[in-house]
């Protein structure tokens, strides 16, 4: 968590209770992905399809939405790391910021994940980062320090495969 606390991005938008300095758990992760960022966008936000790229993704299902596709004030319901999440966007800024809050019945935590969408002049640099609050990220956190890490790694490793096949 030290490492991704100092390669945190200071671009992105947090809301009262979920600084990184002060998370339970906090992950940082980003990758290049050589497609402009309306294709990564495209994606990012067609949740029910991640399960195809993102095993880490199970039973995306979206309550409030029957194009399938994340928006603004969107709810939906998944699992990941084997636990049930619900999950409410919070931000949605087209082709730029994702932001969802999410709880699970099986941990007691909140989540805030990130994503932050920056154009290159050959593509667009991604950055998702993520803080965990409450007791369940303690016992999370203590079972498998890099889980959190590692789920974004392969989240982003996803994406980009997708993305630039499709470019």
């Amino acid at each position: 968590m030290k490492d991704d606390l100092a390669k945190r991005t200071q671009d992105i938008h947090w809301p009262s209770g979920f600084s990184p300095s002060e998370a339970t758990l906090f992950a940082h992760n980003e990758v290049f992905i050589k497609a402009s960022c309306a294709t990564v966008w495209r994606h990012l936000i067609d949740a029910q399809n991640w399960p195809k790229w993102y095993p880490n993704a199970e039973d995306v299902k979206i309550a409030n939405n029957q194009s399938g596709a994340l928006q603004q004030d969107g709810i939906f319901e998944w699992s990941t790391f084997s636990l049930p999440i619900i999950s409410f966007v919070h931000e949605f800024v087209p082709n730029s910021r994702l932001a969802w809050f999410g709880k699970s019945k099986g941990l007691d935590a909140v989540f805030y994940h990130t994503w932050y969408l920056v154009p290159t002049s050959d593509g667009c640099q991604m950055i998702t980062e993520e803080v965990v609050q409450g007791p369940g990220a303690v016992t999370f956190r203590e079972k498998d320090p890099s889980a959190l890490h590692r789920g974004h790694e392969a989240w982003l490793k996803g994406l980009k495969q997708v993305s630039e096949n499709q470019s």
